[in-house]
């Protein structure tokens, strides 16, 4: 997952602080990166939203790493 460890560091975050802003383990964290791990949903989500991307992009499915446009929760 070189996306994400690029993202991170581009970003100055260390695994420590992804750890704080995701509330995913430092060790599991680091399994992910490296791809000895694979992440969940929830962990995908949350790791997306430290990291201001999207899901698609972490997966490989876009190239482009900006976020989309994020609902406002509203049902309109």
């Amino acid at each position: 997952m070189s996306r994400m460890r690029d993202l991170r560091k581009k970003r100055g975050y260390t695994q420590i602080k992804m750890q704080m802003l995701t509330g995913i383990d430092q060790s599991a964290y680091s399994k992910i990166e490296r791809g000895e791990r694979y992440m969940s949903f929830e962990q995908c989500k949350r790791i997306a939203l430290a990291l201001n991307t999207s899901m698609d992009y972490l997966a490989g499915l876009t190239d482009e790493p900006a976020a989309y446009p994020r609902s406002n929760g509203s049902t309109e």
